[in-house]
């Protein structure tokens, strides 16, 4: 994983290098739409860039920010007009039918604003949030908003830090790594944990 990670940041490298800000547009739309551009690279380094005087703060923060809405209106709009379909025919494999996606809906409806804020503001997770959004058919202009309140403060922050780093921008890197390796090995455990519990309910279904 952290050798997929070191690829992508290298995507992400070239693609500002050669672009300036559409390039971290770019990236940040692309992380918002469900491909993990790591924006624990994209940030950092576009804060080198204000660090070198490339890049205005304000100016890059806002663009990170409003991509990310952007990526997550892409993402929202395949859930909500993909997603579904696509639960509902293989989701009885994972346990999930429509009476639990119907509650899946009814939380959304209730609670996505704070859920989409807060997961704006969780490397991965971030990634995926607008996502099950869409699925669920939150309300489009309630997402885009929570989607930009949450991007702003960690768009400001990692490119702040790494204005702050300077030549040592990377530092930041071994971090987001580590923690990504660990929540990626949590998400295999708990893949593993539901295809144990599918096969087991076959088994007993079967017994009978």
């Amino acid at each position: 994983m952290e050798h997929l990670i070191s690829q992508l940041g290298s995507i992400v490298i070239y693609l500002i290098t050669h672009f300036g800000y559409s390039g971290v547009f770019v990236a940040m739309v692309l992380e918002s739409a469900c491909i993990p551009l790591p924006s624990e690279v994209t940030l950092p380094f576009a804060g080198y860039l204000v660090y070198t005087g490339e890049f205005l703060f304000w100016e890059i923060t806002l663009v990170a920010a409003l991509a990310n809405v952007i990526g997550g209106l892409l993402a929202y709009f395949i859930g909500k007009y993909g997603g579904r379909a696509v639960i509902l025919k293989y989701g009885k494999y994972f346990f999930i039918n429509e009476y639990k996606l119907g509650k899946t809906e009814a939380y959304f409806d209730k609670y996505g604003e704070i859920t989409v804020f807060l997961g704006r503001l969780l490397p991965v997770i971030r990634t995926f949030i607008s996502l099950p959004a869409g699925i669920a058919r939150m309300n489009v202009f309630k997402m885009s908003l929570y989607t930009f309140l949450g991007s702003l403060p960690w768009c400001a922050l990692l490119i702040w830090a790494g204005q702050k780093l300077g030549e040592n921008w990377q530092r930041l890197e071994p971090f987001f790594q580590s923690f990504h390796v660990i929540l990626g090995a949590g998400l295999i455990i708990l893949i593993l944990f539901i295809l144990y519990a599918y096969i087991q309910s076959k088994t007993k279904k079967n017994r009978r």
